[in-house]
């Protein structure tokens, strides 16, 4: 039989083999009653939970290995230990909560302090004067680092990790490799050193700088928690196109991200100033890795979009307490170091355990 005889089908054939057909729609339940799906939503949804509760326990652990560790003097002297790590994991929770990272938030804090030390201090410029344009220095560093980002679309790692050593080389230029001793500083600029002040209260000796650490603390969470810069930032961080494609001016919101977290650091010079005492082209090497550290112990996912400030301010209450904890026990530096290391592991693995609670 040839090709044009064979049988052909009509239009009501297949409308009668369609109504026959079942009509049912598929479907793919997702079972998330159980105990471990609905911890890890609450989790997710409340990043502050952990490190919280973290900080509870080991102080409590702590505080049955060293008795002399549970008193107001000990937490108030660990708060004051962290207070400049605490500032610029502030900083750098900004960042991260985009989905970038700032390996030159330590650079800007010295240069920072330098410009403010160098005017008060060499120059003779009135020392609010000094710290406003070392404030408004930061700001500037950042500002090069968010164009960087935005306008050339380059890694925030890969710009910041150049601005390091740029501002690096920028550092010791200005300062010539030299400190700025206590004594000058009290001589002719004695504000510089006003975080460093504070009072007792209760067997606990407080700083301005930590109490500054409380109120930024508090601030920024309002921001990012009710404002529509923070919800804009939080967007940006969890998916840029749609964030774009929502209305979201992203590069300027991005930029402005890098210009606060520049902000900040200029603000931590002068806690930092008062913190030590002195100001030194060599200080705080390690508060780039110490702020991660902060920032990843506290919740903030390394992947952007969720996170909170007061975990990170957590996050380097962690940290100090394990370190002085330790310490009081007799455990030796480089076992203090494991132990850090350990938790920023944790930390990671949480988190990625934590985001398949929305896939």
């Amino acid at each position: 039989m040839s090709a044009d005889d064979a049988p052909t089908k009509t239009i009501s054939d297949y409308e009668a083999t369609l109504a026959r057909a079942d009509a049912a729609v598929a479907s793919f339940e997702k079972d998330d009653n159980g105990f471990i799906p609905r911890l890890r939503g609450f989790l997710r949804d409340y990043p502050t939970t952990i490190p919280a509760l973290v900080l509870l326990l080991s102080i409590i652990a702590f505080s049955i290995v060293a008795p002399r560790f549970l008193g107001l003097g000990a937490l108030s002297t660990i708060l004051k230990q962290v207070t400049v790590t605490g500032f610029v994991a502030m900083a750098q929770t900004l960042i991260i909560l985009t989905a970038g990272i700032d390996l030159s938030v330590g650079a800007i804090l010295v240069l920072s302090s330098l410009i403010m030390g160098n005017l008060a201090v060499g120059l003779g410029v009135p020392v609010g004067i000094a710290i406003i344009i070392g404030i408004f220095a930061g700001g500037v560093m950042g500002l090069i680092n968010g164009l960087l980002v935005t306008k050339m679309r380059l890694p925030p790692f890969i710009v910041t990790l150049g601005t390091l050593s740029i501002f690096e080389s920028i550092k010791l230029w200005y300062s010539q490799s030299e400190s700025i001793r206590n004594v000058d500083i009290e001589a002719q600029a004695p504000f510089l050193l006003w975080f460093g002040q504070g009072f007792n209260f209760g067997g606990a000796s407080i700083s301005y700088g930590g109490i500054a650490l409380i109120i930024l603390a508090a601030v920024l969470w309002y921001v990012l928690n009710h404002t529509a810069w923070g919800r804009h930032v939080h967007a940006i961080g969890d998916d840029p196109d749609a964030a774009m494609l929502s209305g979201i001016q992203v590069n300027r919101v991005l930029t402005s991200v890098y210009v606060v977290a520049g902000v900040i650091c200029g603000l931590a010079a002068w806690v930092a100033i008062g913190r030590v005492g002195s100001i030194s082209p060599i200080a705080f090497s390690d508060v780039n890795l110490a702020s991660i550290t902060a920032v990843v112990i506290g919740g903030t996912s390394l992947f952007g979009g969720r996170g909170s400030i007061v975990g990170s301010v957590l996050g380097a209450m962690i940290v100090g307490v394990f370190i002085t904890g330790l310490s009081l026990a007799g455990v030796d530096d480089y076992w203090q170091k494991f132990a850090a290391g350990c938790l920023v592991i944790i930390a990671v693995a949480l988190d990625q355990w934590l985001r398949r609670a929305t896939q």
